[in-house]
């Protein structure tokens, strides 16, 4: 096969070309994933420039073959990833991918509709509606998130998109209380020290002045979840100041340690001020699967909304995060916009016992979006409940086998205590002194052996920093990732701990 010449007729979804590049790239992909375990998870020695180096400069002036452009794929592309579905991926959260992920993946792409507003593809936002509320009761989520509960759901393309419109939701109704905008420069925004980053970038996209965000404490006595206490004396000096509590946070799952905020506590606290309480489950959010993790949801009846990511732990293929909202006119009234090109002409709108037209549009920043509910459809579908159960409570057993084998270790210790699949530990030698400098040098061994671990390419793993300790991180969740995989990089770990702390040898011992 060679290049298409120029006066070839173009026939972008001609049938017979559709096949024989899906089933170049499914063969492709199928012999990637057979030996994915073999890559450098991370590759050591790559600059940043490599990918420009290799290429042209300019885009081709004719096509392609398929296979000309995966073979360069082999080439230059292969060697230059981090490999997120190597069974020894370890690192931040996991992002999973599945063969029923990436068949609706290609039904979602394939198909392209673009469901904005229900006349735009009606099936693809009922299916959506459907599709959130089945998610809503795997996780025991109250009824109240539910459609046929007064509230709804609605699929987005992650939890940073999720906090945006949580928090222009809050910001709108309760200027609506204060009388108009003027009274935005007094709304406060209240999170923990262990809360996601995003929170406060979203705070700052709806216009709240970053001098009202509060990052309140955690500490070890609380597991470093928040506490309704510590909340109660932020927002008691910020009322006595005469400034607003608008929205508070409250996170299962924390990025850093994995830890969990008292929920219940955190929701009554807030009640008292009419706060926005968001429940952000974005990485653990999916072990409510299973019944015995769903009590740290427990008070979720006392949030306004509540999101989880599928795509970290739940086998779906990015992008997908599950949004749910009790009351979605406070989420409309925000975000509608109702210009007569996008009405639903022929719509209704619902009348009396008919159910109303869903425009997702309104439900989300961007007007275009993705088919994303067919994609979750065809994993709840494929693998069932009971399926996604037990992928879920095989990686919490391999992680609960890794930390045990991290406490019986002296040279070891664990740092938080494990509640899903998310392990925190650090090498903990003693240097044989009582001087101030004991935690810096704890601290450039643990740094020392996270580089050579990583730099070995048999293993991937990030770091945290909490109360000046730099922790090392273990995420089990690869949709790849054996119990197998997780006793490898233990004696990895141990190996490396030993050839690291030979440099750290004093005269008097460690």
């Amino acid at each position: 096969m060679g290049s298409l010449p120029l006066d070839a007729p173009m026939k972008p979804l001609d049938p017979h070309a559709i096949a024989g590049d899906s089933q170049a790239i499914l063969e492709f992909l199928a012999e990637y994933y057979g030996d994915v375990d073999k890559y450098p998870v991370r590759a050591a020695d790559l600059e940043p420039g490599r990918v420009r180096k290799l290429l042209p400069e300019a885009a081709p002036e004719h096509g392609e073959p398929m296979e000309h452009i995966l073979e360069d794929v082999r080439r230059d592309i292969l060697p230059g990833l981090t490999h997120w579905q190597s069974p020894r991926f370890f690192a931040f959260f996991p992002m999973n991918a599945s063969s029923a992920g990436l068949a609706g993946e290609m039904l979602s792409v394939g198909l392209n509709v673009v469901p904005f507003v229900w006349a735009a593809s009606p099936a693809a936002a009922e299916l959506e509606s459907v599709v959130v509320d089945w998610m809503a009761r795997l996780f025991s989520l109250p009824r109240r998130f539910l459609f046929s509960g007064g509230g709804g759901g609605v699929l987005q393309g992650s939890t940073c998109e999720a906090v945006v419109c949580t928090l222009a939701a809050a910001r709108d109704r309760a200027l609506g209380r204060l009388g108009g905008h003027e009274a935005i420069a007094r709304l406060v925004v209240y999170a923990s020290d262990q809360t996601h980053a995003t929170f406060q970038k979203g705070a700052r996209l709806v216009g709240i002045p970053s001098s009202n965000f509060r990052v309140i404490r955690t500490s070890a006595a609380s597991g470093y979840g928040l506490t309704a206490e510590a909340v109660r004396a932020a927002v008691d000096r910020d009322v006595g100041l005469g400034l607003v509590p608008l929205y508070l946070c409250a996170t299962v799952g924390t990025t850093g340690l994995g830890a969990v905020d008292h929920v219940r506590e955190l929701g009554e606290e807030a009640r008292r001020h009419g706060m926005w309480v968001h429940l952000d489950a974005a990485y653990a959010g999916s072990a409510a699967i299973c019944p015995e993790f769903q009590d740290y949801l427990d008070g979720a009846e006392l949030a306004d909304s509540v999101s989880m990511n599928p795509h970290k732990w739940f086998l779906t293929n990015m992008d997908c995060c599950c949004l749910w909202v009790a009351r979605p006119r406070d989420l409309t009234s925000a975000l509608s916009t109702d210009p007569e090109y996008l009405k639903n002409v022929g719509a209704d709108g619902g009348g009396a016992g008919k159910p109303a037209a869903i425009d997702y549009k309104d439900w989300q920043i961007s007007m275009s979006r993705r088919f994303r509910a067919i994609k979750l459809w065809v994993i709840l579908r494929r693998y069932g409940a009971a399926g996604m159960r037990a992928h879920i409570r095989r990686h919490v057993a391999a992680a609960k086998w890794f930390e045990q084998r991290v406490a019986a270790d002296e040279r070891f210790e664990v740092v938080v205590p494990r509640r899903f699949s998310l392990v925190c530990f650090r090498l903990a030698p003693r240097f044989g002194r009582d001087d101030d400098d004991g935690d810096d040098a704890t601290n450039h061994v643990n740094r020392d052996l996270l580089a050579a671990v990583n730099a070995s390419g048999r293993a991937f793993m990030t770091h945290f920093v909490v109360d000046g300790k730099f922790v090392i991180r273990l995420a089990v969740g690869g949709a790849s990732t054996e119990l197998q995989h997780v006793m490898e990089v233990w004696d990895l770990l141990r190996g490396k701990a030993a050839e690291v702390l030979q440099h750290y040898v004093k005269p008097n011992g460690l």
